[in-house]
Protein backbone atom coordinates (compact mmCIF):
# COMPACT_ATOMS: atom_id res chain seq x y z
CA UNK A 1 0.00 0.00 0.00
CA UNK A 2 1.05 3.41 -0.79
CA UNK A 3 1.16 6.66 1.97
CA UNK A 4 -2.53 7.45 0.41
CA UNK A 5 -3.74 4.58 2.29
CA UNK A 6 -2.33 2.15 4.92
CA UNK A 7 -4.94 0.28 5.79
CA UNK A 8 -6.60 -3.02 3.89
CA UNK A 9 -9.24 -1.31 1.31
CA UNK A 10 -12.74 -3.07 1.83
CA UNK A 11 -14.75 0.10 0.60
CA UNK A 12 -15.19 1.29 -2.91
CA UNK A 13 -13.78 4.95 -2.88
CA UNK A 14 -12.55 7.37 -5.19
CA UNK A 15 -9.52 9.28 -5.44
CA UNK A 16 -9.94 12.81 -6.37
CA UNK A 17 -7.52 14.49 -7.81
CA UNK A 18 -6.05 18.12 -7.21
CA UNK A 19 -5.37 19.81 -9.17
CA UNK A 20 -7.51 18.97 -11.89
CA UNK A 21 -9.40 20.79 -15.05
CA UNK A 22 -8.86 24.08 -16.13
CA UNK A 23 -6.09 26.24 -16.31
CA UNK A 24 -5.48 29.41 -16.66
CA UNK A 25 -4.98 29.50 -20.03
CA UNK A 26 -8.17 27.52 -20.54
CA UNK A 27 -9.74 29.77 -17.89
CA UNK A 28 -8.74 32.91 -19.89
CA UNK A 29 -9.89 31.87 -23.50
CA UNK A 30 -13.22 30.90 -22.55
CA UNK A 31 -13.51 34.04 -20.77
CA UNK A 32 -12.58 36.05 -23.85
CA UNK A 33 -14.83 34.45 -25.88
CA UNK A 34 -17.51 34.91 -22.92
CA UNK A 35 -16.99 38.63 -22.39
CA UNK A 36 -16.63 39.45 -26.51
CA UNK A 37 -20.53 38.06 -26.59
CA UNK A 38 -21.48 40.55 -23.70
CA UNK A 39 -19.51 43.09 -24.92
CA UNK A 40 -20.16 43.32 -28.89
CA UNK A 41 -23.19 40.88 -28.76
CA UNK A 42 -23.87 37.51 -30.76
CA UNK A 43 -22.86 36.57 -33.19
CA UNK A 44 -18.94 36.13 -32.24
CA UNK A 45 -16.63 34.01 -34.28
CA UNK A 46 -14.28 31.93 -32.66
CA UNK A 47 -11.72 30.05 -35.02
CA UNK A 48 -10.91 25.98 -34.76
CA UNK A 49 -12.47 25.06 -30.83
CA UNK A 50 -11.47 28.00 -28.34
CA UNK A 51 -10.02 24.80 -26.30
CA UNK A 52 -10.20 21.12 -27.12
CA UNK A 53 -13.42 20.12 -25.21
CA UNK A 54 -16.42 19.17 -26.62
CA UNK A 55 -19.04 20.43 -23.71
CA UNK A 56 -17.55 24.01 -23.82
CA UNK A 57 -17.90 24.17 -27.52
CA UNK A 58 -21.38 23.08 -27.47
CA UNK A 59 -21.90 25.87 -24.25
CA UNK A 60 -20.08 28.56 -26.05
CA UNK A 61 -22.42 28.32 -29.59
CA UNK A 62 -25.43 27.91 -27.14
CA UNK A 63 -24.30 31.81 -26.34
CA UNK A 64 -24.12 32.87 -29.94
CA UNK A 65 -20.65 31.59 -30.57
CA UNK A 66 -20.13 30.33 -34.13
CA UNK A 67 -16.69 28.24 -35.12
CA UNK A 68 -15.17 28.30 -38.28
CA UNK A 69 -12.08 26.43 -39.56
CA UNK A 70 -10.68 29.33 -41.37
CA UNK A 71 -10.67 33.09 -41.61
CA UNK A 72 -12.27 33.15 -44.80
CA UNK A 73 -15.75 31.57 -43.43
CA UNK A 74 -15.93 35.11 -41.26
CA UNK A 75 -17.43 37.61 -42.42
CA UNK A 76 -15.75 40.78 -43.70
CA UNK A 77 -15.88 43.43 -40.43
CA UNK A 78 -16.81 40.58 -38.11
CA UNK A 79 -15.31 39.80 -35.11
CA UNK A 80 -13.29 36.87 -34.71
CA UNK A 81 -11.48 35.02 -31.29
CA UNK A 82 -8.26 33.10 -31.83
CA UNK A 83 -8.00 29.98 -30.00
CA UNK A 84 -5.90 29.47 -27.33
CA UNK A 85 -3.66 26.96 -29.03
CA UNK A 86 -2.23 29.80 -30.47
CA UNK A 87 -2.34 30.59 -34.52
CA UNK A 88 0.52 31.26 -37.20
CA UNK A 89 1.53 34.83 -38.48
CA UNK A 90 0.08 34.63 -41.30
CA UNK A 91 -3.42 33.88 -39.54
CA UNK A 92 -3.33 37.42 -38.15
CA UNK A 93 -2.41 38.82 -41.84
CA UNK A 94 -5.41 36.87 -43.25
CA UNK A 95 -7.53 38.59 -40.35
CA UNK A 96 -6.24 41.82 -41.56
CA UNK A 97 -7.02 41.40 -44.89
CA UNK A 98 -10.86 40.78 -44.47
CA UNK A 99 -10.98 43.55 -42.29
CA UNK A 100 -11.83 41.24 -39.02
CA UNK A 101 -11.53 42.46 -35.31
CA UNK A 102 -8.87 39.87 -34.13
CA UNK A 103 -8.96 39.10 -30.33
CA UNK A 104 -6.15 36.28 -29.98
CA UNK A 105 -7.14 34.14 -27.10
CA UNK A 106 -3.63 32.29 -27.65
CA UNK A 107 -2.55 30.79 -23.74
CA UNK A 108 0.23 33.52 -22.63
CA UNK A 109 2.46 30.18 -22.35
CA UNK A 110 2.35 28.84 -25.77
CA UNK A 111 2.96 32.49 -27.00
CA UNK A 112 6.23 31.92 -25.05
CA UNK A 113 7.05 29.33 -27.08
CA UNK A 114 6.18 31.28 -30.02
CA UNK A 115 9.05 34.02 -29.09
CA UNK A 116 11.54 31.27 -28.62
CA UNK A 117 10.90 30.27 -31.66
CA UNK A 118 11.29 33.68 -33.35
CA UNK A 119 14.32 34.54 -31.29
CA UNK A 120 16.05 30.91 -32.00
CA UNK A 121 15.70 31.47 -35.97
CA UNK A 122 16.70 35.04 -35.99
CA UNK A 123 20.26 33.30 -34.22
CA UNK A 124 20.01 31.06 -37.26
CA UNK A 125 19.28 27.55 -35.30
CA UNK A 126 17.72 24.81 -36.74
CA UNK A 127 14.85 24.33 -34.01
CA UNK A 128 13.48 20.74 -33.33
CA UNK A 129 9.82 21.42 -32.04
CA UNK A 130 8.76 18.06 -29.87
CA UNK A 131 4.94 17.99 -30.75
CA UNK A 132 2.20 15.83 -32.30
CA UNK A 133 1.84 16.46 -36.45
CA UNK A 134 -1.43 18.34 -36.65
CA UNK A 135 -2.22 19.73 -33.88
CA UNK A 136 -3.29 23.27 -33.88
CA UNK A 137 -0.41 24.31 -31.38
CA UNK A 138 1.84 22.66 -33.45
CA UNK A 139 0.61 24.35 -36.50
CA UNK A 140 0.70 27.77 -35.36
CA UNK A 141 4.11 27.68 -33.58
CA UNK A 142 5.67 26.28 -36.85
CA UNK A 143 4.61 29.00 -38.61
CA UNK A 144 6.56 31.21 -36.79
CA UNK A 145 9.58 29.95 -38.65
CA UNK A 146 8.71 27.57 -40.96
CA UNK A 147 12.33 27.32 -42.85
CA UNK A 148 13.94 26.79 -39.22
CA UNK A 149 11.79 24.22 -37.26
CA UNK A 150 11.67 20.31 -37.96
CA UNK A 151 8.87 18.57 -36.09
CA UNK A 152 9.76 15.24 -33.84
CA UNK A 153 6.58 13.17 -33.05
CA UNK A 154 8.30 11.08 -30.82
CA UNK A 155 11.29 9.50 -29.51
CA UNK A 156 10.52 6.81 -32.68
CA UNK A 157 10.84 10.34 -34.87
CA UNK A 158 14.34 11.44 -33.14
CA UNK A 159 16.52 9.22 -35.94
CA UNK A 160 15.12 10.94 -39.06
CA UNK A 161 16.45 14.01 -38.25
CA UNK A 162 19.00 16.48 -40.07
CA UNK A 163 20.75 19.70 -38.97
CA UNK A 164 22.45 21.64 -40.99
CA UNK A 165 25.33 22.21 -37.51
CA UNK A 166 24.87 19.91 -34.72
CA UNK A 167 26.55 22.42 -32.65
CA UNK A 168 23.71 25.11 -33.31
CA UNK A 169 20.64 23.30 -32.66
CA UNK A 170 17.79 23.62 -29.67
CA UNK A 171 14.69 22.08 -28.88
CA UNK A 172 11.08 23.19 -27.96
CA UNK A 173 8.33 21.65 -27.49
CA UNK A 174 4.48 21.98 -27.12
CA UNK A 175 2.85 23.10 -23.95
CA UNK A 176 0.87 19.57 -23.42
CA UNK A 177 2.71 16.30 -23.60
CA UNK A 178 3.54 14.11 -21.46
CA UNK A 179 6.63 15.19 -19.36
CA UNK A 180 8.19 11.45 -19.06
CA UNK A 181 7.99 10.90 -23.37
CA UNK A 182 9.33 14.35 -23.88
CA UNK A 183 12.51 13.63 -21.79
CA UNK A 184 12.86 10.51 -24.08
CA UNK A 185 12.48 12.37 -27.08
CA UNK A 186 15.47 14.79 -26.13
CA UNK A 187 17.43 12.20 -24.94
CA UNK A 188 16.87 10.03 -28.58
CA UNK A 189 17.77 13.05 -30.18
CA UNK A 190 20.88 14.36 -27.72
CA UNK A 191 22.80 10.51 -28.38
CA UNK A 192 22.51 11.99 -31.92
CA UNK A 193 22.81 15.92 -30.97
CA UNK A 194 25.38 15.91 -27.94
CA UNK A 195 25.50 20.08 -28.11
CA UNK A 196 21.58 20.16 -28.49
CA UNK A 197 20.46 23.06 -26.65
CA UNK A 198 17.56 23.08 -24.31
CA UNK A 199 14.42 25.98 -23.61
CA UNK A 200 15.69 28.52 -21.05
CA UNK A 201 12.44 27.12 -19.17
CA UNK A 202 10.04 24.46 -19.71
CA UNK A 203 7.84 24.48 -22.40
CA UNK A 204 5.43 21.94 -21.25
CA UNK A 205 3.26 24.18 -19.22
CA UNK A 206 2.91 24.28 -15.40
CA UNK A 207 -0.90 22.79 -15.68
CA UNK A 208 0.05 19.84 -17.92
CA UNK A 209 2.74 19.20 -15.26
CA UNK A 210 0.89 19.33 -11.90
CA UNK A 211 -2.16 17.04 -13.12
CA UNK A 212 0.43 14.65 -14.46
CA UNK A 213 2.16 14.42 -11.32
CA UNK A 214 -1.29 14.17 -9.02
CA UNK A 215 -2.23 11.61 -11.45
CA UNK A 216 1.17 9.82 -11.01
CA UNK A 217 0.63 10.23 -7.44
CA UNK A 218 -2.32 7.73 -7.33
CA UNK A 219 -2.28 5.44 -10.36
CA UNK A 220 -1.04 2.78 -8.48
CA UNK A 221 -3.99 2.48 -5.56
CA UNK A 222 -6.30 2.40 -8.40
CA UNK A 223 -8.28 0.01 -10.13
CA UNK A 224 -9.73 2.37 -12.89
CA UNK A 225 -8.68 5.86 -13.54
CA UNK A 226 -11.30 8.09 -15.00
CA UNK A 227 -10.22 11.01 -16.70
CA UNK A 228 -12.74 13.32 -17.85
CA UNK A 229 -11.47 15.19 -21.25
CA UNK A 230 -12.56 15.11 -25.05
CA UNK A 231 -10.58 12.86 -27.52
CA UNK A 232 -8.66 15.96 -29.15
CA UNK A 233 -7.53 17.10 -26.14
CA UNK A 234 -3.55 16.38 -26.14
CA UNK A 235 -3.55 17.12 -21.98
CA UNK A 236 -6.10 14.50 -21.42
CA UNK A 237 -5.03 11.69 -23.83
CA UNK A 238 -2.06 12.21 -22.37
CA UNK A 239 -3.26 11.71 -18.84
CA UNK A 240 -4.91 8.47 -19.79
CA UNK A 241 -0.87 7.11 -21.10
CA UNK A 242 0.31 8.52 -17.79
CA UNK A 243 -2.05 6.15 -15.52
CA UNK A 244 -1.27 3.26 -17.03
CA UNK A 245 2.60 3.65 -16.91
CA UNK A 246 2.05 5.01 -13.54
CA UNK A 247 0.52 1.74 -12.41
CA UNK A 248 -3.39 1.84 -13.20
CA UNK A 249 -5.02 -1.35 -14.02
CA UNK A 250 -7.15 0.03 -16.45
CA UNK A 251 -7.34 4.02 -17.29
CA UNK A 252 -10.30 5.48 -19.69
CA UNK A 253 -11.18 8.81 -21.47
CA UNK A 254 -14.82 10.28 -21.29
CA UNK A 255 -16.48 13.59 -21.78
CA UNK A 256 -19.81 12.53 -20.07
CA UNK A 257 -20.41 10.35 -17.05
CA UNK A 258 -22.74 9.08 -19.18
CA UNK A 259 -20.04 6.95 -21.49
CA UNK A 260 -18.97 5.04 -18.11
CA UNK A 261 -19.72 1.36 -18.73
CA UNK A 262 -20.49 -0.53 -15.42
CA UNK A 263 -18.16 -3.36 -16.37
CA UNK A 264 -15.35 -0.71 -16.09
CA UNK A 265 -15.99 -0.93 -13.03
CA UNK A 266 -17.28 -4.38 -12.00
CA UNK A 267 -14.68 -5.71 -8.49
CA UNK A 268 -13.47 -1.74 -8.59
CA UNK A 269 -12.82 -0.85 -5.10
CA UNK A 270 -10.57 2.08 -5.96
CA UNK A 271 -11.44 4.78 -8.87
CA UNK A 272 -9.17 7.74 -9.70
CA UNK A 273 -10.63 10.79 -11.15
CA UNK A 274 -9.14 13.83 -13.00
CA UNK A 275 -10.05 15.94 -15.85
CA UNK A 276 -7.97 17.72 -18.54
CA UNK A 277 -7.27 21.42 -18.45
CA UNK A 278 -9.67 22.25 -20.60
CA UNK A 279 -12.61 20.70 -18.46
CA UNK A 280 -15.09 22.59 -16.70
CA UNK A 281 -15.36 21.26 -13.00
CA UNK A 282 -19.36 20.58 -13.91
CA UNK A 283 -18.34 17.48 -15.58
CA UNK A 284 -16.14 15.75 -12.64
CA UNK A 285 -19.25 16.23 -10.74
CA UNK A 286 -21.76 14.57 -12.58
CA UNK A 287 -18.68 12.02 -12.75
CA UNK A 288 -18.45 12.08 -8.99
CA UNK A 289 -22.65 11.97 -8.88
CA UNK A 290 -22.54 8.86 -11.50
CA UNK A 291 -20.33 6.83 -9.25
CA UNK A 292 -21.63 7.61 -5.84
CA UNK A 293 -24.99 5.82 -7.33
CA UNK A 294 -22.37 2.77 -7.98
CA UNK A 295 -21.12 2.77 -4.60
CA UNK A 296 -18.17 5.02 -4.34
CA UNK A 297 -19.44 7.52 -2.42
CA UNK A 298 -16.31 7.72 -0.59
CA UNK A 299 -13.84 10.70 -2.04
CA UNK A 300 -10.33 11.29 -1.02
CA UNK A 301 -8.90 14.03 -2.53
CA UNK A 302 -5.37 14.11 -3.45
CA UNK A 303 -3.92 17.20 -3.27
CA UNK A 304 0.01 17.70 -4.70
CA UNK A 305 0.29 21.88 -5.03
CA UNK A 306 -2.18 24.77 -4.73
CA UNK A 307 -2.60 26.24 -8.46
CA UNK A 308 -2.92 30.49 -7.69
CA UNK A 309 -1.78 31.30 -11.57
CA UNK A 310 -4.18 33.65 -13.58
CA UNK A 311 -3.67 35.27 -16.88
CA UNK A 312 -5.25 38.66 -18.04
CA UNK A 313 -7.81 38.77 -20.80
CA UNK A 314 -6.24 39.88 -24.28
CA UNK A 315 -5.02 43.48 -24.60
CA UNK A 316 -7.78 44.07 -27.46
CA UNK A 317 -10.67 43.29 -25.30
CA UNK A 318 -9.32 44.53 -22.20
CA UNK A 319 -9.13 48.17 -24.20
CA UNK A 320 -12.74 47.77 -25.50
CA UNK A 321 -14.05 46.74 -22.06
CA UNK A 322 -12.63 49.95 -20.33
CA UNK A 323 -13.87 52.19 -23.38
CA UNK A 324 -17.36 50.26 -22.81
CA UNK A 325 -17.21 50.89 -19.40
CA UNK A 326 -15.83 54.57 -19.66
CA UNK A 327 -19.47 54.93 -21.41
CA UNK A 328 -21.57 53.39 -19.17
CA UNK A 329 -20.00 56.02 -16.26
CA UNK A 330 -21.37 58.98 -18.91
CA UNK A 331 -24.14 57.76 -20.20
CA UNK A 332 -25.71 55.42 -17.58
CA UNK A 333 -26.05 51.46 -17.06
CA UNK A 334 -25.37 49.20 -20.18
CA UNK A 335 -23.93 46.17 -20.98
CA UNK A 336 -20.58 45.74 -20.55
CA UNK A 337 -18.05 42.64 -19.77
CA UNK A 338 -17.63 41.97 -16.01
CA UNK A 339 -14.20 41.01 -15.43
CA UNK A 340 -11.14 43.00 -16.89
CA UNK A 341 -8.69 41.61 -14.93
CA UNK A 342 -5.73 44.05 -16.16
CA UNK A 343 -2.84 41.90 -14.87
CA UNK A 344 -1.57 38.74 -14.50
CA UNK A 345 -0.16 36.71 -11.66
Amino acid sequence: MSELDASPIHRKRVLLANPRGYCAGVDRAVQTVEEALKLYGAPVYVRKQIVHNKHVVSTLEAKGAIFVEENAEVPPGSTVVFSAHGVAPEVHQQAKARSLKAIDATCPLVTKVHQEARRYAAQDYDILLIGHEGHEEVVGTSGEAPAHIQLVDGPHDADRITVRDPEKVVWLSQTTLSVDETMETVAHLKRRLPMLKSPPTDDICYATQNRQQVVKQFAAECDVVLVVGSRNSSNSVRLVEVALGAGARAGYLIDYASEIDDAWLAGATTVGLTSGASVPDELVGQVLAHLAERGFADVEQVTTVDEQITFALPAELRRDLRAAAATTTETGPGVVGTDVRAGAS
